[in-house]
């Protein structure tokens, strides 16, 4: 029998296996098809970011709430299985302040200090590891170099990188690695800059892509590879998809520059173009993809279904488009959206009600989860097929060849399916894991 396991509005189902949607085979009605012999790409996992703010709200409340909101993300059987995450390399809007890892005016980085960072970032990412059984495989982001490196002498409203300071801040990156690594940090990648193309009233630096692309292959690439940090991947772009082709060719075209980067870092606001990731992949097939980034904006949306909705739909979107993995943004906020010092406040997909120490889980949380529990770091998507306008499908071979499809219904309306010996009931707006 199928193993099923479901969320949908208006039931009490919430990442719940239930046979209730079983019916037995039905004739005349479409089937589920799948091929495990064409397989795309590989999976790297799923995951969120510790920023200061999220790591904060943790220890606003009690520790056996603390180590709830952990397990709910992070325990592959308890939890939804995270096993990826990212983190600012020093401050962003979601620090409780702008920060950096050296005195001002430091450019041989003499002071580099990341002390603020063992307050409540890495304790909270090493008690992740220890619930998850692993380490968790990070991506580390600038949101702005220092001030003094900048043109417009200030961490925030874009400004650019001057070019007597690229040596210095290539280095930044390493000694970041470095110190984290330290600390017993996996870090797994590095993006050049969070959101290039943004003038941000909070931290935030303007790239175009030539300069981005001129700072990878003369700073960034040969100083990484000539250090300790030379096995950690370098992703470009770290944006919006609206432009994301536009912004990674001539960065990937180079090959001077190519040699040197994994693959291109994307966010989803602005756009759902998910055919423009695809683009990415087919002009570059051997480069990666990773979704670095992605949040309900415009403070916190208590209960609304159409967050989690919008999760899956992104995620499946950039999933059939050889999109690797997700890192959803802030792993938890509290019930104002924040803290954030720029009061950028935004919706997580857990929300610490910080009074009376409870957990919220929204819709986005268990509609994630029905992909991030099931299917493992190592899976590949293979070939799926389902006939139905009101569904989407996905479909993954994890490494022990277990097969997990994921059945999305954005519609009012009840569907069925055949899957194998039985029949399916897709609920109304539900997300459905089916095991084989």
């Amino acid at each position: 029998m199928l193993k099923v396991i479901v969320t949908a509005k208006n039931t009490p189902f919430r990442l719940s296996e239930t046979k209730d949607v079983l019916k037995g085979h039905k004739l005349g009605l479409k089937t589920l098809n799948l091929n495990a012999n064409i397989k795309y790409q590989e999976i790297i996992g799923f995951g969120g970011a510790f920023t200061e703010s999220a790591c904060y709200n943790l220890y606003r409340v009690n520790e056996e709430t603390r180590k709830l909101a952990l397990e709910l993300y992070f325990d592959p059987e308890k939890g939804i299985g995270y096993n990826i995450g990212r983190v600012s390399i020093h401050g962003c809007d979601f620090s409780l302040s702008s920060y950096t890892y050296i005195e001002e005016g430091d450019k041989d980085l003499k002071t580099f200090d990341i002390s603020r960072d063992l307050t409540y970032v890495i304790p909270t990412i090493k008690a992740a590891e220890k619930i998850s059984g692993q380490p968790i495989k990070l991506l580390a982001s600038p949101w702005t170099p220092p001030a003094f490196m900048k043109d417009n002498n200030s961490p925030i409203k874009g400004g650019h990188l001057l070019e007597e300071f690229a040596p210095s801040w290539a280095n930044y990156y390493v000694k970041f690695i470095e110190h984290y690594r330290k600390q017993g940090m996996t870090i797994w990648g590095i993006t050049v800059q969070n959101e290039p193309a943004a003038v941000q009233r909070w931290d935030s630096c303007i790239y175009s892509p030539e300069q981005e692309g001129n700072f990878v292959k003369k700073h960034l690439g040969p100083t990484m590879k000539n250090s300790s940090a030379k096995d950690v991947n370098i992703l470009v772009w770290d944006h919006n998809r609206d432009i994301i082709v536009e912004r990674v060719t001539p960065i990937l075209s180079d090959p001077e520059t190519s040699q040197y980067v994994w693959g291109t870092g994307f966010h989803w606001y602005v756009s759902e173009a998910f055919e423009n990731v695809g683009k990415v992949h087919e002009l570059f097939p051997d480069k990666g993809l990773l979704f670095t980034e992605g949040c309900v904006e415009m403070g916190v949306h208590l209960q609304d279904w159409s967050t989690g909705e919008r999760y899956a739909r992104n995620m499946f979107g950039d999933l059939e488009n050889w999109c690797q993995g997700y890192i959803d943004w802030n792993l938890f906020l509290d019930n104002l959206g924040g803290p954030n010092h720029v009061n950028n406040v935004c919706d997580a997909p857990i929300i610490i009600d910080i009074f009376p120490e409870r957990l919220i889980l929204e819709s986005s949380y268990y509609y994630i989860g029905q992909i991030s529990k099931y299917v493992k770091q190592g899976a590949y998507r293979i070939e799926s097929a389902l006939d139905i306008d009101n569904l989407q499908v996905l479909a993954f071979v994890n490494p022990n060849h277990q097969i997990v499809t994921v059945v999305l219904n954005q519609s009012d309306k009840e569907e069925q399916f055949n899957v194998g010996n039985e029949s399916v009931v897709s609920l109304p707006h539900s997300i459905m894991t089916i095991l084989l």
